[in-house]
């Protein structure tokens, strides 16, 4: 096979050599850079700690990285291996911040080689790295990420518990060079007396000490700087949704609503959102750890779809962020995987009910109907109303029990929770109450309330569970309960289906049960049975089968495989399931968590209470 190369009119040049002569690939270059920044940075540091590694047969790899081989050179090459360790993950994502570091840096480093150590070679590989740099300067024009103050203080935390243990490995690398035998604790106090340019209790022979304060200088001075950089330079806030973006997702819902359960979900507050050139459609989402996750469908019109699709690939790609969307329909799913050439993998159905099918009445409603009569029969009743409906003291009731009966200072929930009630504009919102007089605590402040369940409207005929609150002293079986009811309820409220519960992995779990499944399937079901120990999704499911429900399936979109256990944990972290947020000592401490199975995944903790159910 051949091609024809620029200026090559015979077409007889092999495509390897086209390759060759025109260099790698303008969008292989940031990840090559980056890959190479990497190496490098370590190499740096080795050549910056252990002299032996100098004097190895590596002497020669380590003669062209910046740095010298005296004690200005150990702390020049330790201080250049870290920043390009830091620099490398920016510059594989395509960050026009790193790629300006870099340009600054790669230059330092010649002059060093040529300056201190003559090393025209190692000058010259500087000069190639940044003349690559230059050349595909357009590669590196991503925007920065949202980000906060509080990045300072982590990377304080970190980049300061990183350098106390290189630290030690520096003053530990000379043992023939250390005057008498200092302890752990002497090392450990030079360290620190180090960071701050000051000299420690051990002493060296032959110059040693110098290479050393050097190398600890440099340590602390990055420390000290990459912190006040994060914590002076200007402030990118994450996405939000404004007043404006809320009215125009409203008059979109109000039309075209009723064709995702999910829709009602992207007024989440913490969501940013794209809309498409003829703002008929949009895409809400936000970014967690470089992911910029979707949820749901778009919202609007399905023939402005692409439109808004490529507004958010377009934000995507502006911010190097990797594409991701979670629980979308299989109509979703076909428009994304067409428009954007991403995939798409099965996550897990939908429960949904439908009003005009669901009665109490059959041997498959047994349990169900059994639960709820004996609940009746001990004292509880129950009540179900549009939010609007409710005075403002009981709606402040409402709010002050489900905050209070939540369990957890971080409210759980992305794609299929609203976080808030009775906000302007949820007037529509269904909310089911169940109250019994309590004798043993008539000062409660939530009065005669114990359990709640929250829905978001589903189009003009539709609701989406969001939310499911008991306070711990009321009787098991308060979600079966408050669930009837809201269904019984629906025709009053002209409610004609009722999405409950996402349950994730569900038609394993439901083929790997049954006779003469395979032994892949079988091992697959028996992993998340495992899983479910800690994570409720066998329970999940078993408690949305519960009413009989007609199951839709609902799909993650992804760019590449390897993005899943990216994507996973970012959705994990925006589900509120990980926290890698600073820790609040003074956090008021909550009772023990109550089930919602309104999320894509609860934690264990609260599986106990479906299972008493």
């Amino acid at each position: 096979m051949s091609v024809t190369v620029d200026g090559d009119k015979s077409g007889l040049v092999p495509v390897r050599v086209r390759r060759i002569l025109r260099g790698p690939r303008p969008e292989k270059v940031p990840a090559l850079v980056g890959t190479a920044c990497t190496l490098i940075g370590l190499i740096d540091i080795a050549a910056g700690v252990f002299p032996r590694f100098r004097a190895s047969r590596m002497h020669a790899m380590a003669e062209v990285l910046p740095g010298t081989l005296g004690p200005l050179s150990a702390a020049l090459s330790l201080s250049a291996g870290v920043l390009l360790l830091l620099l490398a993950h920016g510059l594989k994502r395509h960050k026009r911040r790193a790629w300006r570091a870099a340009v600054v840096l790669l230059p330092l480093g010649a002059v060093a080689q040529f300056v201190w150590r003559h090393s025209v070679l190692g000058a010259l590989l500087s000069l190639v790295l940044l003349t690559l740099l230059l050349r595909h300067r357009g590669e590196f024009a991503a925007l920065p990420d949202p980000r906060s103050r509080w990045r300072a203080l982590a990377n304080f935390v970190l980049m300061g518990a990183g350098s106390i243990a290189l630290g030690l490995v520096i003053v530990s690398a000379h043992p023939r060079r250390v005057l008498g035998d200092p302890s752990l604790a002497d090392r450990l106090e030079h360290v620190l007396y180090g960071l701050f340019g000051v000299e420690g209790p051990v002493d060296y022979s032959n110059g040693v000490d110098w290479t050393v304060g050097y190398s600890l200088g440099a340590l602390g001075m990055l420390t000290a700087l990459t912190t006040i950089y994060l914590a002076f330079r200007p402030e990118h806030p994450a996405a939000r949704l404004t007043d404006e973006d809320e009215v125009r997702l409203r008059a979109l819902l109000d039309q075209h609503g009723g064709r995702d359960s999910l829709g009602h979900f992207a007024l989440r507050s913490d969501k940013g959102v794209v809309f498409s050139p003829s703002g008929k459609a949009a895409v809400c989402y936000r970014v967690v750890s470089g992911v910029m996750l979707a949820s749901g469908d778009p919202i609007g019109d399905v023939e402005a779809w692409p439109g808004a699709i490529e507004r958010f690939m377009d934000e995507a790609k502006a911010h190097s962020w990797t594409p991701a969307v979670m629980g979308c329909s299989e109509t979703g799913g076909q428009v994304w995987t067409r428009e954007t050439g991403l995939d798409a993998l099965e996550l897990g159905d939908e429960a949904v009910v439908d009003v005009a099918d669901f009665s109490l009445s059959g041997r498959a409603m047994r349990n169900v109907r059994q639960m709820v009569k004996r609940i009746e029969r001990n004292g509880y009743t129950t009540r179900v109303r549009r939010v609007r409906d409710l005075d403002d003291a009981e709606l402040e009731r409402v709010r002050r029990a489900a905050a209070d009966w939540r369990g957890t200072d971080t409210e759980r929930g992305f794609s299929m929770a609203l976080g808030r009630i009775g906000a302007p504009g949820d007037g529509d919102a269904v909310i089911a109450t169940a109250h019994k007089n309590d004798t043993d605590d008539p000062d409660s402040p939530y009065g005669d309330l114990k359990a709640i369940i929250h829905f978001v409207p589903w189009g003009a005929d539709g609701m989406s569970l969001e939310l499911m609150r008991r306070d711990r002293s009321a009787d098991p079986g308060m979600n079966e309960l408050l669930i009837v009811a809201a269904l019984q309820a629906s025709p009053d409220l002209g409610i004609a289906r009722v999405s409950l519960n996402f349950a994730m992995f569900r038609s394993a779990l439901a083929r790997g049960e049954k006779i003469g499944a395979g032994p892949v399937l079988r091992v697959w079901r028996g992993l998340l049975v495992f899983l479910s120990r800690w994570f409720q999704i066998e329970s999940l499911y078993k408690f949305n089968a519960k009413f009989r429900p007609r199951w839709e399936p609902r799909f993650v979109v992804y760019r590449k495989s390897r993005d899943l256990p990216r994507i996973s944990f970012a959705a994990m972290q925006a589900e509120g399931f990980v926290s890698l947020s600073l820790p609040r000592p003074l956090a008021r401490r909550r009772p023990a968590p109550t089930a919602r199975p309104c999320a894509h995944i609860v934690p264990a903790a609260a599986e106990r209470e479906i299972r008493a159910a």
